[in-house]
């Protein structure tokens, strides 16, 4: 399947096919054929896609058929042995006796030691079936216009982009004669220019214009070095050519801002690309540059932006701190709560934010308005996610006294209204339908850390959890190669055991029960665990079966899945690493792997040795989307009995989390550019779960609406 396919399938569930012979009518065997092979793996044709296939020769048809089904295992996980240690589970687990999961553990540990893998034999017992009804995804036909606009849309998008969606992007720079638009996030700029620059010769002229201040052309320095241009890791930086070199001094020299005070703020980073740069050999051309670099090296003293904002805050001096913020509007609305929690008139601070309040981008006024909507609500938490390559989320007690009400109400109103202005200058909608559903989706502000999915969607939204009693998790992975030796703990070597656990706990957020492999079963209720493999040199698999109605019963409403590496190698490390979650009515009917029950597939890539990729709430019937990592973990073990406290506040804080959502958003361009309808059936735009624009569809999202 070419590049193009394989990228459109992967992220739109779609594929660009041209007719071959005019007149030509494949026998419709052939076709359902084909459509009952790719259904057991969970997916189907459009009628447009059968349309087109039905001009294929047999030939063609084949090949089509080959790298289609090669493909789609791969999305779901299909293309993998998926061998538990006990291959009849779960009955298996629930009926073997206590002594005989403890023994059979002991030798497969005992084997770790002796450097044999010992596995325990049983026979596989045939299994009926599958014995369910599931919703199929559907493969549509997409035009190659559709294809460029979803690079351009990721190109315009005013929110940090994923890691796949950087590698997607460097392809389709690399392969196609891509329009670069205009490039609003500082991120992408520097991404993309830097890809073009690594790629192919680029006018340098007109590439400089597009950088205004000293952290654009860090982040451009970092991207040619191929690091992290969202500056949160540090890098290595290559040695540039002359010609680059020139270039980045260039546009360094020619920026408006302080560089000085830019600069500053990466001090050490900016010392180590100096030295790379090496900007004294170019005697006087760049004057303002050399002079940067002295106060850098030498640690002279300079007066800031940043230094003369804390000391009219530490001096209460309110009304100049407010008139120096005027002057950067983005840095004026992250401050704002501050302000008006010390100002004795809260009322005139938001008149003065109302001035320049145009100037603030649409992502931080979406951001500060939800803040305001939910600001005065009971949380015992204040919940944060930094910024970088590691999905991260802080919390600490929330201590933030009220503000009152109506000044709350002012500032919501003031960033709608500059929002609909805003939006109100794209083009009109017509009649908009917008699904109360998607109030539980989150807006994707920041994709920057999100793994690859088969649905990519927010952190902290929820989907609806299927019709079905039982939950499946599952998780599979593949040691490292022995000639690897970039592993962070040479004591395991290359061996890689990773640990699929599940922490039950009840309203109030108070573990109730674990399944881990300490403790393969519950007696309380009916979940149970697969069996604990310790190495994967072929691939090993875990699972985990959870009964949501006797958890309930019991008094239990969250379980969080978990993914844990024992032997402490980051996932990032490891050759393969992915984990998933089904949803089965029938546990011991079909295979214990079906792909055609799979809800989600993630793979773990992350610098991370334990990640969270869901959380779920049973009372609700709601899958809470979480992509976390858990950066410090113990040091004497990696298990989940050493951070249930650690999951326990991740799972409060996700689920406490007040963002934006879907439907807040394109209700604001509904009302300025639009007019809202109740049903969908007149509506000439509709957003919902799974018609017109959806949850799933970011790039358009990202580029369009935000």
């Amino acid at each position: 399947m070419k590049k193009v396919n394989e990228i459109m399938l992967r992220r739109q569930n779609k594929l660009i096919l041209e007719k071959s012979k005019p007149g030509n009518k494949l026998d419709k065997a052939v076709l359902i054929t084909i459509l009952k092979n790719i259904e057991p793996i969970g997916y189907m044709l459009s009628s447009n896609v059968l349309k087109v296939l039905q001009t294929y020769s047999m030939d063609e048809i084949a090949v089509f058929y080959k790298d289609l089904a090669k493909e789609l295992k791969i999305l779901i996980g299909a293309n993998k042995k998926w061998n538990p240690m006990y291959p009849n589970f779960p009955a298996q687990v629930m009926e073997a006796s206590d002594v005989e999961l403890f023994v059979n553990a002991m030798i497969h540990y005992l084997g770790d030691w002796i450097g044999v893998r010992i596995m325990p034999k049983y026979k596989k017992e045939k299994r009926s079936s599958l014995s369910e009804d599931c919703k199929l995804r559907v493969i549509d036909l997409a035009t190659e216009k559709e294809f460029h606009e979803m690079f351009q849309n990721l190109m315009e998008s005013k929110t940090s982009i994923s890691e796949t969606d950087e590698e997607d992007l460097k392809w389709y720079l690399g392969e196609c004669e891509a329009k670069v638009p205009i490039i609003v996030h500082k991120e992408i700029l520097s991404f993309v220019y830097a890809t073009l620059l690594n790629y192919r010769e680029v006018n340098y002229t007109e590439a400089a214009k597009n950088f205004k201040t000293a952290t654009d052309v860090l982040r451009l320095a970092v991207g040619l070095s191929d690091g992290d241009v969202s500056l949160s890791t540090s890098t290595k930086f290559r040695n540039f050519k002359r010609k680059e070199r020139r270039f980045l001094l260039g546009i360094l020299e020619s920026c408006n801002s302080d560089i000085v005070e830019d600069m500053l703020k990466h001090k050490n980073v900016w010392i180590k690309l100096g030295e790379k740069l090496h900007p004294g050999e170019y005697g006087k051309n760049f004057p303002v540059v050399i002079n940067a670099f002295d106060v850098l090296r030498n640690n002279k003293k300079h007066f800031t932006f940043a230094s003369s904002l804390e000391s009219f805050l530490e001096k209460h001096q309110i009304k100049e701190a407010v008139k120096l913020l005027k002057n950067r509007p983005g840095d004026f609305a992250r401050r704002l709560d501050h302000l008006l929690r010390i100002s004795k008139t809260p009322k005139a601070i938001v008149s003065e934010f109302d001035e320049i309040a145009e100037k603030v981008s649409s992502p931080v006024l979406l951001q500060v308005m939800t803040h305001f909507k939910y600001r005065n609500d009971k949380r015992d938490l204040r919940v944060f996610m930094p910024k970088g390559n590691i999905s991260k989320i802080q919390a600490i007690e929330n201590e933030v006294p009220d503000l009152s009400k109506s000044i709350c109400d002012t500032v919501c109103m003031v960033c709608a209204k500059v929002l609909k202005k805003q939006y109100s200058k794209l083009s009109k909608l017509g009649k908009v339908y917008i699904d109360p559903a998607l109030k539980d989706y989150i807006v994707p502000f920041s994709q920057r850390s999100a793994s690859k999915a088969i649905r990519t969607v927010t952190r902290g939204s929820k989907i609806t959890i299927p019709d079905g009693d039982t939950l499946r998790f599952f998780a599979w992975w593949k040691d490292i190669p022995d000639d690897n030796t970039n592993i962070d703990d040479n004591y395991w070597g290359g061996r890689v055991d990773i640990d699929l656990s599940a922490i039950m706990y009840n309203d109030k957020w108070t573990q109730m029960e674990r399944i881990s492999y300490t403790n393969l079963r519950s007696a309380k209720y009916k979940a149970c665990h697969s069996g604990d493999i310790t190495s994967a040199p072929n691939g090993a698999c875990e699972f985990i079966d959870i009964d949501i109605p006797s958890i309930l019963n019991y008094g239990g409403r969250y379980v969080v899945m978990c993914v844990l590496s024992f032997t402490r190698q980051s996932f990032s490390q490891m050759p393969e690493s992915f984990c998933g979650w089904m949803i089965r009515k029938h546990p011991q009917s079909g295979e214990v792997f079906e792909p055609k029950t799979v809800q989600d597939k993630l793979d773990i890539n992350t610098d991370s040795k334990l990640n969270i990729p869901v959380i779920f709430d049973l009372k609700e019937r709601k899958m809470i989307y979480t992509d976390l990592a858990l950066t410090s973990v113990p040091y004497r073990s990696i298990n989940i009995e050493n951070n249930m406290d650690a999951l326990g506040l991740m799972g409060r804080s996700i689920e406490d989390l007040r963002k934006p959502s879907l439907y807040d958003l394109f209700t604001l361009h509904a009302e300025s550019r639009g007019k809202i309808i109740k049903t969908r059936k007149n509506a000439d735009i509709v957003f919902s779960l799974n018609e017109g624009i959806t949850p799933f569809d970011i790039e358009e999202i990202v580029g369009k609406y935000i």
